[in-house]
């Protein structure tokens, strides 16, 4: 009776620590091994964003504000919002992608199309290497904010 209590207690031990890989989606687990890339690299991108952003529902204007400018400065050459430029129209951007992945694709151009199979099927599409615009974390964080102010 007492090794039935103990290898139940055991397996309930070993259940209830396996919990976190159960909100792992199979399939995208699969695919991120096929390109060698770790589910979370494989739904967020490659770079220096390695764990998901603490991002609050209602926009931060002052960031946007922030962020706005910095687009226009360091984006517009190759981006518009609503238009297919030298790169991909941005509007809807954060409904594509989540916001770990455009902070990474902003901080880690090049890593990300060496990488993640969505990012090199965009070099693929436009043939022109993203480059790197000189951006912190707390910048791409900004231009983030206002994507996501002017998302429809």
């Amino acid at each position: 009776m007492k090794k039935i209590i103990l290898v139940l207690s055991f397996s309930f031990l070993l259940w209830s620590c396996g919990g976190n890989e159960s909100n792992i989606d199979p399939e995208k687990e699969k695919l991120a091994i096929k390109y060698g890339l770790t589910p979370f690299e494989y739904e967020n991108g490659v770079g220096p964003i390695k764990q998901k952003l603490n991002i609050p529902s209602e926009i931060d204007r002052i960031k946007a504000e922030s962020g706005k400018k910095i687009f226009e400065e360091k984006c517009t050459q190759c981006h518009k919002l609503d238009e297919r430029y030298t790169g991909p129209a941005l509007r809807d951007v954060t409904k594509r992608r989540t916001p770990e992945y455009i902070m990474n694709m902003i901080l880690n151009p090049q890593g990300m199309t060496q990488k993640h199979p969505e990012a090199k099927k965009l070099l693929s599409e436009y043939a022109l290497q993203m480059t790197f615009q000189n951006v912190s974390q707390e910048d791409a964080r900004n231009i983030l904010e206002y994507l996501r102010s002017e998302s429809k």
